[in-house]
């Protein structure tokens, strides 16, 4: 029962991380969007989930080391995306700069209530562990 909590409380973990993570880049796309030379940057939200949980083919999540035969072996998940894509833009400009601010400004509030949408959940799911905990 404890293991099953655990692994969805780590998911939502991996998922607002990352929700983090992709906030960050898309807010430097927004801030060197008058950038000579710039290129816009993304990455594929579901496939980095995907590797931070380990569901993808060949991705493993990080073992901890243990220092003591009395520590208890864990595994953390890795929810840093070393891969960042450059996103192609519709309509470049002459000083290659490829931010489009419309298409910016529509992830960017995507994202920021996707991110919401999760905390709310979570906040949902601890209650009604939280309530059932108490019965």
């Amino acid at each position: 029962m404890i293991d099953r909590l655990s692994q969805d409380l780590n998911f939502y973990q991996s998922a607002l991380g990352l929700r983090h993570q992709r906030q960050e880049v898309l807010a430097a796309n927004i801030a060197n969007a008058d950038t000579p030379g710039y290129k816009a940057r993304d990455f594929d939200f579901a496939s980095e989930l995907r590797k931070a949980t380990g569901q993808e083919a060949g991705v493993s999540p990080v073992s901890l080391a243990l220092t003591s035969a009395r520590h208890i072996p864990a595994q953390a998940s890795a929810t840093q995306v070393e891969t960042l894509q450059y996103r192609q833009p519709v309509q470049p400009s002459l000083d290659g700069n490829t931010v489009e601010m419309d298409v910016e400004r529509v992830q960017f509030a995507d994202n920021t209530m996707r991110y919401q949408a999760d905390l709310a959940l979570i906040s949902q799911r601890l209650r009604s562990m939280q309530s059932a905990l108490q019965q």
